[in-house]
């Protein structure tokens, strides 16, 4: 699924040519992604202010405060076309603006792309997400205060969207790994001063991907058709068996739900 930074790699790649362009037409091949497609007539005609990021959403702001809300689910992407060949099997929504055509494409269909008036956060999909994950507020002391009582893993409390928005599987160990915190570790357990490092190397994990590109995923490719670069420097992430770039040891995997791989001497 792609990950905050392939969200935001996206967002920078199709801001600038769309952004003070028209919706001037649409069409729907297949309204059954995880939600019903529904655009409204309303929104033809509208101008794109600008196309933000919360989170994993995509959100395109239109005039008159109207919305499109975009998720690349598991393997949705976009691309801009000038000139639109034919529609391939999976490539469910085109939206037009003035002169050029951006193409929705989504094989397993998990996506959503969804029409919203009023305030922004009051949609059902961003209305209770927490703090985004690169923001500079982000610090040891809010995880220290959300961790308190939580039993649940460091890894899967980093993972929770209402606590920390836009941290998923990959991302989450290799944050843990700068960290040296070992992932089954109980988020109420961890200190402030550990939380402080943690903070850090979550921010400084995600904004090194976005400048890489975003990683390399089965299902993910940026919009000009190529793979995200972040892949190559991967420290954990993929890597059983082989050695801790920092100690030498093997790189361990746990198989419960989402792999989680980490170093068990480097992080404790």
């Amino acid at each position: 699924m792609p990950e905050l930074p392939e969200v935001e790699t996206v967002r920078r790649a199709l801001s600038a040519p769309l952004e003070g362009k028209r919706l001037t037409d649409w069409t729907v091949r297949d309204a059954r992604l995880r939600w019903p497609v529904v655009l409204p007539d309303a929104l033809r005609g509208c101008e794109l202010t600008s196309l933000e990021r919360v989170a994993k959403f995509l959100v395109f702001r239109f005039d008159g405060s109207a919305f499109l809300i975009a998720h690349l689910g598991m393997s949705g992407s976009f691309r801009l076309l000038e000139k639109p060949p034919p529609s391939a099997k999976h490539d469910h929504v085109d939206l037009v603006f003035d002169d050029v055509t951006l193409r929705y494409n989504d094989p397993r269909r998990f996506g959503s792309l969804h029409y919203h008036t009023g305030r922004l956060r009051s949609h059902f999909l961003l209305q209770s997400l927490g703090m985004d994950a690169i923001e500079d507020s982000l610090d040891g002391d809010y995880l220290y205060a959300r961790s308190r009582g939580r039993s649940v893993s460091v890894k899967d409390f980093l993972m929770n969207g209402h606590v920390l928005a836009g941290v998923g599987n990959i991302y989450a160990s290799e944050a843990l790994f700068t960290a040296g915190i070992r992932p089954t570790t109980k988020a109420g357990r961890i200190s402030k001063a550990r939380y402080a490092v943690l903070a850090d190397a979550v921010r400084c994990t995600l904004r090194d991907a976005i400048e890489q590109g975003g990683t390399t995923l089965r299902d993910f490719s940026s919009t000009d058709g190529k793979p995200g670069y972040f892949a190559q420097r991967l420290q954990v992430y993929g890597r059983e068996g082989e050695p801790c770039a920092k100690c030498g040891a093997g790189i361990r995997r746990l198989a419960r739900g989402r792999s989680t791989f980490y170093c068990a001497k480097c992080q404790r």
